[in-house]
């Protein structure tokens, strides 16, 4: 299910799809925070759709550490790119995800 235009979406489990996004902005991620995450596995996400869409992921880093991740998706006339906006460090697995 679809949020609506301008909403943010609930949170639900990570898919292949939001994997790959990680995968693709891990580096820009550890830039951001300024360290090197050994692992780095989205666990959850949830979705915000404006003139593209806006990911919050949860993702898994190491031990009990968890970082937010903000990940615009340009539409796909637009090219589909992803760039990082945004990374909340210091998070928890029960935490939940919010707009930032």
């Amino acid at each position: 299910m679809y949020p609506t235009a301008g909403g943010l979406g609930a949170e639900q489990a990570a898919t292949p799809e939001i994997q790959k996004i990680c995968d693709e902005v891990k580096s820009q991620a550890e830039a951001k925070a300024g360290k090197k995450f050994g692992v780095f596995v989205a666990k959850s996400f949830s979705s915000q759709v404006v003139a593209g869409t806006n990911y919050f992921i949860k993702v898994h880093v190491g031990g009990d550490e968890y970082i937010h991740l903000r990940v615009f998706k340009t539409l796909p006339h637009d090219g589909g790119a992803l760039k990082l906006h945004g990374v909340q460090t210091a998070k928890t697995h029960k935490e939940p995800i919010s707009y930032f």
